[in-house]
């Protein structure tokens, strides 16, 4: 008995490790079918279309059970689209800049913007007398920093592929990095805003309407046709349309079922099983993933601002993390779930985020 409860204790670990890979895997498949020539604005529109099909049957099978979608909930899940369909497209262009790597780094900053922006909002208050919202304040200045330093300094190469031996070469990685990869974590930047704003938008959405799958079905809905707008605006290659390999195929279907619906599921389950600081915590867990598998199936190299980086971003989330679970031990955070529950990736963002709330 004891140990049938041992292992269903493990259970909830062993997803949250799956949903760490999911992620990283979608980064990764996104960059190789980038590098083939995917279109990253057709490819937002095939994997929220595929997505939208699959939750169709459940929305069309529960909506009478369901509180009725008004048109103000209609316009809110029309907003919550137009900044997914925007950071999407982001994520893409910055993680054929980047790497998946500096995605799955960067995306620890998402629960200290949505933080930030709580407090903005007055979702949260800050008391500076309280040690918890000293941490949480200490930690979002630390994991600031540590985004500089991931995206302006490369450092030596830690892991390599290839060997270098410029030296004048790798003299100059050491202290700099290429104008693309900055831009790339500058865009990634944006993104982890975007997914904060989100955050705080879809919190108080649903408040409102408490139907979590039905909010990702409409989300994914209105996705697809606002991409489509802007792929038939920004694309003007009408080759584009066609997927030519398979791993744009892959990468599509791979991102819409296991980088919304897997992860919907499996993000709902562990959260009620064991709440949000938990699901939260696994979150710098996708660097290391991140770093094997751009190394390994990518061929990459990990330079040390990389790593540097990380561990100053992961100090930093940690830190907001212990903040935010003193104040719900003390009963002071009854608001605001969104800033440690929201552990999603870069990878097509803000589709996951949803079951985070719920």
């Amino acid at each position: 008995m004891e140990l049938t409860s041992w292992l269903w204790n493990l259970v909830p670990f062993a997803a949250m490790i799956a949903v760490e890979c999911t992620d990283v895997g979608v980064s990764t498949i996104s960059k190789a079918a980038l590098a083939k020539g995917m279109s990253k604005y057709v490819s937002v529109v095939y994997y929220n279309a595929l997505a939208t099909l699959i939750l169709l049957p459940y929305f069309i099978f529960h909506r009478r059970k369901q509180a009725p979608v008004t048109h103000s909930l209609l316009f809110r899940f029309f907003l919550l689209g137009l900044i997914g369909s925007t950071g999407q497209i982001l994520f893409l262009a910055a993680v054929k800049l980047s790497s998946p790597t500096l995605s799955s780094a960067l995306a620890n900053l998402i629960p200290i913007f949505t933080f930030l922006l709580a407090v903005i909002t007055r979702m949260e208050t800050l008391d500076i007398r309280r040690s918890s919202s000293q941490a949480k304040s200490l930690g979002a200045i630390v994991s600031v920093a540590g985004a500089f330093v991931v995206t302006l300094y490369k450092g030596p190469a830690v892991l390599m592929t290839t060997q270098t031996s410029n030296f004048h070469h790798h003299h100059q990685l050491l202290f700099s990095q290429k104008p693309e990869w900055i831009f790339g974590g500058f865009l990634l930047l944006i993104v982890c805003l975007l997914s904060a704003t989100w955050n705080v938008a879809q919190g108080a959405t649903v408040k409102e309407y408490q139907e979590p799958m039905t909010i990702v079905f409409f989300f994914t809905f209105f996705i697809t046709i606002q991409s489509a707008v802007f792929s038939l605006i920004l694309e003007r290659n009408p080759n584009a349309w066609i997927l030519k390999s398979s791993i744009e195929i892959i990468a599509i279907v791979f991102t819409a079922v296991f980088g919304s619906i897997f992860r919907i599921a499996i993000h709902t389950w562990c959260l009620r099983k064991k709440g949000p600081v938990y699901v939260a915590m696994f979150k710098p867990l996708g660097i290391a993933i991140a770093v094997f598998m751009t190394v390994v199936f990518l061929g990459d190299t990990l330079y040390l601002g990389s790593v540097i980086g990380s561990i100053i971003i992961a100090l930093g989330f940690y830190s907001v993390m212990w903040g935010q679970m003193k104040e719900k031990k003390m009963g002071l955070n009854k608001n605001n779930e969104a800033c440690c529950s929201n552990s999603s990736s870069l990878n097509a963002p803000l589709i996951r985020r949803t079951a985070s709330e719920a």
